[in-house]
């Protein structure tokens, strides 16, 4: 699947901005982004429920843009599950293949086999209001998988899910789409989810992708600030002159620098942060979870500017007063717009 300079607009209001992505055949690539920045959108342009303002749409290499959602071939997973309450499971699942007109038997043989995929053999006499949440989403699931799609399409399907729910349904649709070898775009706002569920990860913001790639490369290489910051580096302002990096952790000799000077942002990762006792301290301790092996500081600086660092037991009181620092090779620079 690809899409090409695709724009659209609900009504006067731009949504997406010539975005460009392509998924390969088994791929699941996660479209990770806060709430409004065009997520959803995107799903329901690749599914044929909208339709693009500019740009293309190629599944299998060819157009789409002319051809109708439910000739597409694709299955789309809502965040909510949408059942027919007065149906059954067989019947929610093999809905679908009945308004095609499908073989009777042939519907039979392959709900059963949706419904096997995801765990649910012997429900198909059930209404929905027997079900658990779980396996109301296991059905929906079953749903989209019984047409055979091309594409699988999650809109966010683990949100009202507790934790384990949500982390047993996230194993199960990765063992299903690995074992189809389906391409899927998954929906999310949460980055420890997309890192779960993908190969890779296109961020969005204002309806662009900011960057799309795989997690370490998130996590190692940031190409702007707010990749950088929605990967949870630490962001502090500084200046870069004369090869001397300068921020509120002081004074770093920074001489690879040639590409970036005056107004900086300085970004590093928690866990590069080293903090320790100190007779001139930088700055004030706000808050100390203990995690275990490493514990999670909130520090406070002289400036203002406040920081999360990842560090090593033990846990500082609130209102301690410490020095913090990173090495220069642990900073990134991004010129301040």
């Amino acid at each position: 699947m690809r899409l090409e300079d695709v724009s659209f607009s609900y009504g006067s209001t731009p949504v997406i901005h010539n975005l460009s992505l392509d998924a390969s055949p088994g791929e699941m690539i996660a479209l990770l982004g806060d709430s409004g920045c065009g997520k959803t959108t995107i799903l329901k342009l690749v599914a044929g429920l909208l339709s693009p303002g500019a740009g293309t749409i190629a599944i299998d290499g060819q157009s789409a843009n002319a051809i109708p959602a439910e000739r597409r071939r694709v299955g789309m997973v809502f965040q909510k599950p949408l059942l027919f309450p007065y149906l059954s499971v067989a019947e929610n699942v093999g809905f679908s293949l009945r308004m095609r007109r499908a073989d009777p038997s042939g519907i039979r043989s392959r709900v059963e086999q949706a419904l096997a995929m995801v765990r649910l053999e012997g429900y198909g006499s059930r209404r929905p209001s027997q079900l658990s949440g779980g396996q109301e989403q296991r059905v929906a699931l079953a749903r989209a998988l019984v047409s055979e799609p091309r594409i699988l399409l999650l809109d966010e399907p683990f949100a009202s899910l507790d934790e384990n729910l949500r982390t047993e349904i996230r194993a199960l649709v990765r063992a299903i789409q690995r074992k189809l070898r389906m391409t899927a775009i998954f929906v999310t706002h949460d980055r420890t989810e997309a890192a779960a569920m993908a190969h890779r990860i296109a961020l969005l913001r204002e309806g662009r992708i900011e960057q799309c790639g795989t997690l370490r490369e998130f996590y190692e290489t940031p190409l702007t600030i707010e990749a950088a910051r929605f990967f949870g580096w630490q962001i502090l302002q500084g200046t870069l002159q004369a090869g001397t990096l300068r921020t509120a952790l002081g004074a770093v000799s920074y001489p690879n620098s040639t590409s970036t000077s005056g107004e900086v942002w300085a970004a590093f990762r928690p866990e590069a942060v080293t903090l320790a006792g100190a007779n001139t301290p930088t700055a004030s301790v706000e808050n100390s979870v203990d995690l275990g092996a490493r514990v999670r500081s909130v520090v406070s600086f002289l400036s203002g500017e406040t920081i999360e660092a990842d560090h090593p037991a033990p846990a500082f009181e609130p209102g301690a007063t410490i020095s913090a620092s990173v090495v220069a090779e642990n900073i990134r620079l991004f010129a301040r717009r």
